[in-house]
């Protein structure tokens, strides 16, 4: 999982790139870049970090242009300390190429062997994104065979990567002379969204993986590429848009909306708020059907993404409700934190409780997820240690039992808490006296009340079932 953008302008975008990727920081915080065309010229600056370490005002200058695009990494093939598999990625053949990519191909092993013994191309790095830029790259030479570029041969070259390619994937690659050219994979797995800002100069589009980049810009949100899509932006401006793939399905990831997504996003025509509000409303009914609502004496999110679904638990159950940890928020997210020890000892700098809210009280701590229990387990004994008296615990989201291989760093069932555990073990190593796990079913049904349109979900981490077709995992029995 990362952040992209993409901008063609009436004027440097440097700016509004750097803007929008302050903006998709929670996306990614390893590592961010931006490439930017002018004149037959690819400008490009990359390095590791936050956005606001990476770029400063010498490097800005050098990137001159009105079309780029622009990368937040939260590496989940390769390597987090490898400079060269930091985003965007180039190719110099054909026609010059510059790629951004949210996501994991689930059979990129496989493309790096045929694009070096069939294709005759070099895969320098561990990336898969670098996969994907020359699996489109061999594609687009194929479809223009000495022609002169133009929207057929591109919306060839999708189809064709469509074909060849597995897994998650929301791009937008940059080719040089012509503009920008974006597209998702044919289950919508990861979002990508387009804008437009219609100016005195004349209109500026935006692609973005959250509308929050977009809206936040001053753009208007147009509205989602739909699974399948591919969109051109010309240099002038004009945009054209197709369909390349042969079967689509909208099944996005359920995990943006209980975690990723900022709560102030909508993907696909679904506000990431209202779904963690309806979260918490199935959430509700469930816990008041396992616990005693009069053993809770108070409901506290674990900030932030948790909140809106505790908010609406405890007013749908008239429980009270209060902030009991402060989160410094200049830590980063602990889930996409590199290595587990960085995790652990991240959690406590990252939040502290107020001992007046805990002490003495029964508590009903609401989180999003639990996922490898690092985190759950450290707030459990701060909130004992600041005077609790009972802790239950809520997750928003069904127990983590499988890996995600669609871009969310969750490499094996081992690592997962949940994997193998009824839900009374986890909450002895957790270390609560209750846990409430959503079921899944409940989950789903929230963002299909939101949005009848959606195919299924892309929900593999939960019940092992992988939209693609080609992951297999083992079955564990459901609770």
């Amino acid at each position: 999982m990362s952040g992209v953008v993409g901008v063609v302008g009436q004027g440097p975008v440097n700016q509004l790139i750097y803007d929008s990727l302050l903006l998709l920081q929670h996306r990614g915080q390893d590592a961010a870049g931006i490439t930017t065309y002018n004149q037959s010229f690819f400008h490009t600056h990359r390095g590791p970090g936050l956005v606001r370490d990476v770029f400063r005002t010498r490097n800005m200058r050098n990137l001159i242009g009105n079309s780029g695009i622009g990368h937040t990494r939260y590496p989940s093939v390769g390597s987090a300390e490898n400079a060269d598999e930091m985003q965007p990625f180039y190719v110099s053949a054909p026609f010059g190429i510059s790629l951004v990519h949210d996501g994991n191909l689930s059979n990129w092993r496989q493309l790096r062997q045929e694009l070096f013994s069939i294709d005759r191309r070099h895969i320098n790095t561990n990336s898969d994104s670098e996969v994907l830029l020359n699996v489109f790259a061999h594609e687009l030479q194929r479809a223009a065979e000495g022609e002169q570029l133009n929207e057929e041969i591109i919306f060839n070259t999708v189809r064709a990567v469509h074909r060849r390619v597995k897994g998650a994937y929301a791009v937008i690659l940059q080719i040089a002379h012509y503009g920008l050219v974006a597209f998702r994979d044919p289950n919508g797995i990861r979002p990508l969204c387009l804008g437009e800002n219609k100016g005195s100069k004349g209109t500026e589009w935006m692609l973005a993986s959250e509308s929050v980049a977009v809206t936040g810009c001053g753009f208007d949100l147009v509205g989602d590429v739909a699974p399948g899509e591919a969109i051109l932006i010309d240099l002038a401006g004009q945009v054209l848009r197709q369909q390349c793939a042969e079967q689509t399905q909208l099944s996005p990831c359920v995990f943006e909306y209980v975690y990723f997504a900022r709560p102030d996003s909508t993907i696909d025509g679904v506000s990431v708020y209202d779904a963690r509000l309806k979260m918490g409303e199935y959430l509700g009914d469930k816990l008041a059907k396992n616990l005693r609502l009069a053993d809770i004496d108070v409901v506290m999110p674990i900030p932030d993404s948790a909140r809106p679904s505790a908010m609406q638990l405890a007013a749908q159950l008239n429980l009270n409700y209060r902030e009991g940890f402060i989160k410094n928020r200049y830590i980063g997210r602990t889930f996409i934190m590199p290595g587990q020890a960085v995790r652990k000892r991240s959690v406590r700098q990252k939040l502290s409780a107020i001992p007046m809210e805990f002490k003495g009280k029964n508590v009903l701590l609401v989180d999003d997820s639990i996922v490898r229990g690092t985190t759950s387990r450290e707030i459990v004994e701060m909130a004992r240690s600041a005077g609790a008296n009972k802790v239950f615990f809520a997750s928003a989201a069904p127990p983590v039992r499988y890996p995600n291989v669609y871009g969310i760093d969750m490499p094996s069932s081992e690592e997962l808490i949940a994997y193998g555990k009824s839900i009374d073990q986890v909450a002895a190593e957790i270390g609560v006296d209750g846990l409430i796990y959503q079921d899944l079913a409940d989950l789903e049904q929230a963002l299909w009340d939101l949005n009848p349109r959606f195919a299924r979900f892309e929900s593999s981490c939960f019940n092992g079932d992988y939209v693609t077709g080609d992951i297999h995992q083992p079955q564990l029995p459901q609770d």
